[in-house]
């Protein structure tokens, strides 16, 4: 990145001024500043710069070198009015003249090192600008101590800490403009980076500031430990929690440091929980179901389950049985919750994917409208009618002709007609011959 070259010609043209600059700053001669606001607002506007010059002044000159071929180069520094960020324009008077936020002066990538530059009173102190820019990206908190990354072509990084110990990556516009937005990104994601790696705190410090996060989730959890999982595909970021009490959750949280959602381990298909032993509390949540399920009228002895996307204050759990078929169990928060086999689950708009698929219960259906001689074997897809009942094909194993069911609900059969007569029957035993 280029911010450590502009950086080192700077600490060169302007020793020995700068050498005090963290004791006091260093004073700005009239000649300095005359030139620098004779000159700077032509190399605004060369550069392409929001900036309405408040003060400026001429930095430092390097002469040309016949040797490197360099045609040697000026420094100017601007300020930009209240709150702005300040810059140091770079110019050999050829080229376009380069920009360069003085955060990245100011506040040095090696903290061991540090190095003043930017002297002008309104770009000595730019924690206020950092600190709106951050509000303005949605940061969790307003940072009081910043270090820069780099710069590239097309973006200022500077790395951000916050009193309560959150720490991130800010990539701002080229110049670094206050009033342009900048995107928020998590230290932890960073870790493994060797250019934008955070170093106000490290990794431990960084998940343990976020613990708060899990009370949110869960006041009950006291956390035994904690990771990061990463940016997750909705735009929220993704954290896994382990609770003294053996139970474990997935946090989701906005960039504004919201609660998003709740995932409790023990309700995930398919993993994604590490921290937490969920083959305790999976054997408890399956027993919960097949309370539930037995509260519905099912004898369904839970062994595996998968929970959907939650649908109001109702749970809707995909389930397999003792028996090794499927069913959806579908639970209120308050009240009696009901079972269904997976064949009148299509009615509901819901399918099976985990267990056996019985179709036994359409099977009955069936015989209610004295169609006996239909076992069923396969089903459509559920078609609703103008009226708002839910029409289900279905097929019999004995290859003759199927029927289209009418239901009013996943439970209730209404009327059955033949296909030979439904006339919009399509699997393959049910069509019309000839």
């Amino acid at each position: 990145m280029r911010l450590g070259l502009l950086a080192a010609l700077i600490v060169a043209v302007m020793a020995p001024a700068m050498a005090h600059a963290a004791a006091a700053a260093p004073s700005v001669s009239s000649e300095a500043r005359k030139q620098g606001m004779a000159d700077a607002p032509a190399l605004v506007s060369a550069a392409g710069m929001t900036c309405q010059v408040s003060d400026a002044r001429l930095a430092g000159k390097t002469q040309p070198d016949k040797k490197t071929g360099s045609l040697g180069a000026t420094v100017y520094e601007v300020a930009c009015g209240p709150n702005s960020l300040g810059f140091l324009i770079q110019t050999n008077g050829a080229a376009a003249p380069q920009v360069f936020s003085c955060i990245g002066s100011n506040y040095p990538a090696d903290m061991s090192k540090p190095t003043s530059p930017c002297i002008l009173p309104a770009n000595i102190d730019l924690i206020p600008a950092i600190d709106a820019l951050a509000a303005k990206s949605n940061a969790p908190c307003a940072p009081n101590k910043v270090r820069a990354i780099g710069q590239t072509s097309s973006n200022t990084l500077f790395e951000v800490a916050c009193a309560d110990g959150h720490d991130f990556v800010m990539s701002g516009s080229v110049p670094l403009d206050a009033t342009k937005p900048a995107t928020i990104i998590n230290c932890l994601q960073t870790e493994t980076s060797a250019s934008a790696k955070c170093l106000f705190t490290d990794a431990a410090a960084r998940l343990a500031a976020e613990d708060g996060l899990a009370k949110l989730s869960d006041a009950s959890c006291v956390v035994k430990d904690r990771r990061y999982i990463g940016p997750l595909a909705d735009g929220t970021d993704g954290y896994e929690f382990a609770c003294q009490s053996g139970k474990g959750f997935i946090a989701k949280i906005t960039s504004k440091g919201t609660l998003a959602e709740t995932l409790d381990c023990a309700k995930l298909s398919g993993g994604g929980c590490t921290l937490t032993d969920t083959r305790a509390a999976t054997a408890e949540q399956a027993g919960l179901y097949t309370k539930l399920a037995k509260a519905a009228g099912s004898n369904c002895a839970v062994t595996k389950y998968a929970v959907f996307p939650a649908q109001g204050d109702k749970e809707t759990v995909e389930m397999v049985c003792g028996d090794g078929n499927g069913a959806i169990g579908i639970f209120p928060a308050t009240g009696k919750g009901m079972v269904l086999d997976c064949g009148h689950a299509l009615i509901a708009g819901f399918k099976c994917t985990l267990g056996k698929v019985d179709y036994t219960g359409l099977t009955n259906d069936l015989k209610k409208f004295d169609k006996k001689e239909c076992v069923v074997s396969s089903t459509g897809q559920p078609l609703k009618a103008p009226d708002g009942t839910i029409r289900l094909e279905v097929a019999c194993s004995d290859g003759l002709p199927g029927y289209m069911i009418q239901f009013t609900d996943a439970q209730t059969p209404k009327d059955v007609t033949a296909c030979s007569f439904a006339g919009n029957c399509v699997l393959p035993t049910n069509k019309k011959k000839g």
